[in-house]
């Protein structure tokens, strides 16, 4: 949508740096450009290195927030929970550096809806990354916990980093085997 678009930051900003997932605060005045923008969060080029940002803080961009990301319902029809609208709130993750969801990525091993004994529903999601010295890891699962809570009628999300299996390129899905032109 905005990618390959230069900008020069309005105000100071909080960034992740990619690849390493330390926070740090990009000078206003600075310019670059938008390498990638999806799943609400926006991959930027700078003087500084690649970042990511989030998207309450497109103003500094100077873009406007879109309307919505994600079109999907987040409950079926009766309103009840159930797991596709987990693994579409996942489909909506991303890993910075890469086009292609955490779902067709193959990070994503295990998804677990259950009930709560006190009632309400938790997620419990365990998932892994391309490669176990990235830094983005933490930022990913919190992307990952804050798009399923986002979903009406989940009261708690559990998403554990694991690296058993190792991961490899098999793991991706066909579609993200187009997306990357390796089919």
């Amino acid at each position: 949508m905005h990618e390959n678009t230069e900008f020069t930051l309005s105000r100071d900003c909080e960034a992740i740096q990619i690849p390493s997932g330390n926070t740090m605060t990009i000078p206003a005045g600075t310019k670059g450009v938008i390498t990638q923008t999806l799943g609400g969060s926006y991959t930027i080029a700078t003087p500084h290195g690649l970042s990511r940002i989030a998207d309450k803080d497109l103003d500094a961009l100077g873009l406007e927030k879109p309307a919505s990301t994600n079109g999907a319902p987040k409950t079926t029809a009766s309103g009840t929970v159930d797991e596709k609208a987990v693994w579409d709130q996942l489909k909506q993750c991303f890993d910075p550096e890469i086009p292609v969801n955490i779902v067709d990525l193959g990070l994503v091993y295990d998804c677990r809806l259950m009930d709560k004994p006190e009632g309400g529903k938790k997620v419990e999601v365990k998932m892994t990354l391309t490669a176990p010295g990235c830094g983005m890891g933490p930022a990913i699962a919190h992307d990952a916990q804050s798009k399923i809570l986002s979903i009406d009628g989940i009261d708690e999300a559990d998403v554990q980093l694991v690296w058993d299996p190792p991961w490899n390129q098999s793991m991706i899905s066909e579609a993200g085997r187009m997306k990357l032109g390796m089919i």
